[in-house]
């Protein structure tokens, strides 16, 4: 007995409710040149590098933790504070910088947008909210 297909409708239906994590799931999957069960674990594999398909539900959660991060307080705010940690750890501002350089995977423009925060970071005010720069 074969069991009839689920509408695309339905399917895209069941992507949204996973939000982005469910987005970056159906692009690696579609680069892995397989279907069905295949394709999903060897996304997971992909997504979890060394640690295999358990990193990769563990990207997957840091993903939904990430995005609602960004959706609630803005994508300026987050990075701010990601930069502060980071120099809080010890990390200097060329130091960031250098290590942004090295990440193949970002465009121009997004590396600019990025250096050009670091360079430009302040400390935070009392308030715990980014000093914007002068």
């Amino acid at each position: 007995m074969k069991l009839p297909l689920p509408t695309l409708d339905w399917v895209i239906e069941k992507i949204v409710a996973l939000g982005v994590p469910g987005l970056v799931l159906v692009i690696v999957m579609a680069t892995t040149g397989l279907a069905g069960g295949a394709a999903i674990v060897a996304a997971l594999a992909a997504l979890g590098g060394p640690l295999g398909m358990m990193g990769g539900l563990a990207v997957l959660g840091l993903l939904v933790l990430i995005s609602h991060a960004i959706a609630e307080y803005g994508v300026e705010i987050v990075a701010n504070r990601v930069i502060q940690g980071l120099m809080k750890k010890g990390m200097s501002k060329e130091e960031i910088i250098k290590k942004l350089d090295s990440y193949w995977f970002l465009s121009y423009s997004l590396k600019k947008k990025l250096k050009d925060m670091v360079k430009d970071y302040q400390a935070d005010d009392e308030d715990g909210e980014p000093v914007p720069s002068a």
